[in-house]
């Protein structure tokens, strides 16, 4: 019998080793429901079924919604997870197919594992309506004899922007019917199309509207998100049309409590704290004793795996099955993802170990408590992740667990800043010149380019005629004809990554089979021979790996250690779109080329994370074009050093640049609107390209999505930032929450840093 989590909070609080660590606890009360009645226009046998199903009357959120729908507005409802957005376009599609049959409708969700379980929700309503609206799945897991069958009948079609892209615009003659009669289109979690994948998804919703025109149709558009500051904006400039926004949330809120949790210090000296992951394995342990249910998301695959691995072991010791905590994340295969997601809802499975691919809106039932193993990059997801706990009436905790990382540090000691300031905005830039002119050759390939017509772009003609001349496109009669042979849709991946995934293949057993996937980009650093590859607390040795075949053949070991690849960087400038000097410092940004090199691996000892030995990486270099914004010292910074008395004596150019690049790297997904792993700095004593001193920080996106820009026009916002948080931290020479750790910048780092930003902002 599970103990009440008001009851684990009290005790947690009278636990002085943990409370001493706790920077914040914010109480959210709970919030009752506002409800409205059904409005008259919705089907009777639609309304007699929710209410035998115990919804009785709509959220005052989902009246104003199918009251403007009804108006043929576009809408974007943004409200709470678990708050009834769904009914606010099952509602209004279903209520148009029974009232005329030939209607159709596709539902677009960010991952196939959410179109499963949207799907279900939404069978349940059909089979009981019992009237055979024929609503289907279409992706990449759908059977080739199914596929005909989808295209000829489907009345609502549940895709991705992946298929949508991929495998329904590109063929949009066999698709008829549904682009005929097409009414809605559902846009679902939008506020997940942000950067490079939004900006690759607002140009093929231009391609599908496009289609539309041409079988003289004219959908309307419904949008739901989570939190975000801007979401009308963000709908708008995505589907290229006017909003109406709907935020008067009516769904009932549990009481949630907010705790943000610092791990001790362990030396005070270097600034090294407790381990994370150890931290969060320890508390998650505390509230299993419970019986509670838990999810527990961590930032990377391979802390996701270490995380479960822990915790895991803690219930060994303890004397209770480890089945009862799961790992989640990419590269599972469906079957496995679906299981995890059933023993969740069953109550099962107790804890769940997840990167972000829980943090959309699959039901995976009511839990307990929340912790997030470091900052997830932003206060939109910290709030979106917090939100899986506590689902309407249930009280429930959220904690986050900060890393010594200085976005983490920032975010744990100024809790008033994150419980004060709104969620980021939504930024995408579909005119992204690269993205532009790959979905202009797809919507090529679909349908030809008249004399004069729109695609959200200026630069459509010039565009055009360059494609004309690359050989791609042919004008006759005032008309742009696609000419190649290739489907250039197959070329273009919308979240920039390959589309050629490599499977892992167990060979422990006969027949050998697949047990997971792994994206092209992740290889060098997952799947290299020598790798321990990590899953569901299973160790699984890479022993071979066929590049050419993509397949990795892992065989299962238990060993006391797991690897970390290391890669080195080198930047080449092809382009500079803008630049501006200052008294001591160069800087600019535009065009440039990352070369990135698998170098070798670590083997890293469980529980203590020592190195116990390590091994080479062969495998091929990758390419990328992108942006980055670059700073480079003048003469008198990078001639401080050496022979000098006092203060600049502590001076070393090395150690300055290479702390600042990792201060800013912290410091800019503040003021910009990024998360983390979308930038990387690249520190070089003396560029080859400036001859200088120069920190180079770039877009972590082929052809970038704009951060870099903004990156230069925020400069000095960004220094002083960098500047104030190393000033304000209370190691004495460096450390992870400033500069980073001595061993990596050296014991001049924080000072030389200091010395070149108070040379720069003079």
């Amino acid at each position: 019998m599970s103990i009440e989590i008001e009851v684990v909070l009290n005790n947690l609080n009278n636990h002085k080793e943990i409370s001493s660590s706790l920077t914040a606890w914010r109480h959210l009360s709970a919030k009752p429901a506002v409800y409205e009645e059904f409005p008259e226009w919705i089907e009777d046998k639609l309304v007699r079924i929710l209410k035998e199903k115990g919804i009785s009357q709509l959220y005052s959120h989902q009246a104003s919604a199918l009251s403007l729908i009804k108006e043929g507005k576009n809408v974007v409802v943004v409200t709470p997870t678990a708050s009834g957005k769904t009914l606010c376009y099952n509602l209004p599609v279903l209520d148009c197919i029974l009232k005329k049959e030939s209607s159709r409708a596709i539902y677009l969700f960010p991952t196939k594992a959410l179109s499963q379980d949207q799907l279900t929700e939404l069978y349940q309503l059909v089979a009981a309506l019992d009237e055979g609206i024929k609503t289907y799945t279409y992706d990449g897991d759908t059977p080739s004899p199914a596929r005909q069958a989808i295209r000829k009948q489907g009345q609502i079609v549940i895709t991705n922007p992946d298929m949508l892209h991929l495998g329904i615009l590109p063929h949009h003659t066999k698709w008829l019917e549904l682009f005929r009669n097409l009414r809605y289109v559902v846009i679902d979690e939008i506020h997940i199309y942000r950067g490079v994948f939004g900006s690759h998804v607002a140009n093929v919703l231009k391609r599908l509207k496009r289609i539309c025109r041409f079988y003289g149709s004219n959908p309307q558009f419904i949008c739901c998100s989570a939190t975000i500051a801007n979401p009308r904006e963000l709908a708008e400039k995505m589907v290229g049309e006017e909003f109406v926004l709907v935020d008067n949330n009516g769904a009932p809120q549990g009481e949630k409590h907010f705790l943000f949790y610092n791990p001790p210090v362990i030396n005070k000296e270097l600034g090294i704290r407790k381990s994370l992951v150890k931290e969060v394995a320890r508390l998650v342990a505390y509230f299993l004793n419970y019986d509670l249910q838990i999810i527990v998301f961590a930032r990377s695959r391979l802390t996701t795996e270490v995380l479960a691995s822990y915790i895991k072991d803690f219930l060994a010791k303890t004397g209770r099955p480890k089945e009862i905590v799961r790992g989640y994340r990419g590269g599972y295969l469906p079957d496995l993802r679906r299981e995890i997601e059933k023993g969740l809802k069953k109550g099962e499975i107790k804890g769940v170990v997840s990167t972000n691919a829980l943090e959309l809106g699959i039901d995976i039932g009511q839990l307990d408590a929340c912790f997030m193993a470091g900052y997830p990059g932003s206060i939109a997801s910290t709030w979106q992740q917090a939100g899986r706990a506590g689902r309407r009436s249930k009280t429930s905790m959220a904690m986050l667990v900060a890393s010594s990382s200085p976005l983490d540090q920032f975010m744990v000691n100024h809790p008033q800043y994150f419980f004060g300031e709104s969620p980021e905005r939504g930024v995408i830039d579909p005119g992204n010149l690269n993205i532009l002119i790959n979905h202009i050759r797809c919507a090529s390939f679909e349908l030809p380019f008249g004399e004069g017509e729109d695609f959200g772009t200026k630069k459509l003609r010039e565009i055009l005629e360059y494609l004309e001349e690359k050989g791609v496109l042919h004008y006759v009669e005032k008309k742009w004809y696609w000419m190649s042979e290739a489907y250039p849709s197959q070329k273009i991946s919308l979240r920039s990554v390959s589309l050629d995934n490599f499977v892992i293949m167990d060979t422990s057993e006969e027949p050998v089979q697949a047990i997971g996937e792994v994206d092209k980009t992740s290889v060098p650093t997952l799947l290299y021979e020598g790798a321990i590859y990590l899953q569901e607390g299973e160790q699984y040795a890479i022993e071979r790996l066929d590049y050419e075949h993509r397949r990795a053949y892992a065989k299962k070991v238990e060993v006391d250690y797991y690897t970390e690849a290391f890669t080195e960087t080198h930047i080449q400038v092809l382009e500079v779109r803008e630049k501006a000097e200052e008294t001591n410092l160069e800087y600019a940004w535009g065009g440039v080329k990352i070369t990135t090199l698998a170098t070798h691996y670590k083997k890293i000892k469980f529980y203590t994370h020592e190195n116990i030995g390590r091994g080479e990486i062969s495998l091929p270099a990758e390419e990328m074009h992108t942006t980055a914004w670059w700073l480079s010292l003048n003469h008198k910074i990078s001639e401080l050093e050496g022979g000098r008395e006092g203060e600049l004596a502590s001076f070393n150019l090395s150690s300055g640049l290479l702390a600042l690049a990792n201060v800013l790297i912290n410091v800019v997904p503040i003021y910009v609107s990024c998360d983390p792993q979308d930038i990387q700095a690249v520190p070089e004593v003396r560029s080859i390209f400036t001859g200088r001193p120069t920190i180079y920080i770039y877009d972590n996106y082929p052809g970038g999505v704009g951060f870099s820009e903004k990156m230069f026009e925020l400069r000095r916002v960004l220094l002083r930032a960098a500047q104030e948080l190393i000033q304000h931290c209370s190691c004495e020479r460096g450390c992870p929450s400033c500069v980073g750790p001595i061993e990596e910048v050296g014991i001049k780092g924080k000072e030389s840093a200091l010395i070149i930003l108070g040379e720069a902002l003079t």
